[in-house]
């Protein structure tokens, strides 16, 4: 398993390391009230952020509750299920239902991430930086959620 299993510990740090975004998207969320009707100004730029710091939070999150298998599943058939049959199901299942989804967004966002980019674009309403990090975490997630489908797929012991 080895290119896989480097591709799993690299998805497990990255999403480990996202889950302290939180911090600073509480904090961003928490300010702008007071920037906006004490200091009247900044709150803006501090949404902008925290637009783009919630997307990159999002990404990582999903990811990690898949990792988890924290997600809300529909349990109402598979729960007599050997438990064989029953993680079968779920590697496969998601298999099945996630890499087509991922690979038509990766095919379809992709240009246009890349695009976005390469123009560093900005918010359209206040022109701060950073709204092509939105565009980017959408496609960071379709990349991880591809990564982890594969990683589920092969490994037996999940």
């Amino acid at each position: 398993m080895g290119w896989l299993g480097g591709i799993d510990r690299a998805v497990g740090r990255l999403v480990e390391a996202g889950r302290w975004l939180v911090l600073p998207v509480t904090l961003i969320l928490f300010l702008q009230w007071p920037l906006r009707d004490f200091v009247q100004w900044g709150s803006r730029e501090a949404n902008d952020l925290g637009q783009w710091l919630f997307a990159l939070y999002v990404s990582l999150a999903m990811t990690f509750a898949t990792r988890e298998r924290a997600h809300l599943a529909v349990d109402a058939i598979a729960h007599d299920y050997p438990v064989r049959v029953r993680s079968a199901i779920g590697r496969w299942g998601g298999f099945a239902s996630v890499v087509p989804w991922t690979l038509f967004m990766i095919w379809t966002v992709g240009p246009t991430v890349l695009r976005s980019v390469l123009a560093l674009e900005k918010f359209p309403e206040t022109y701060n930086p950073g709204y092509f990090v939105i565009k980017l975490a959408a496609l960071l997630l379709a990349v991880l959620a591809l990564c982890q489908a594969l990683i589920d797929v092969v490994k037996r012991d999940r």
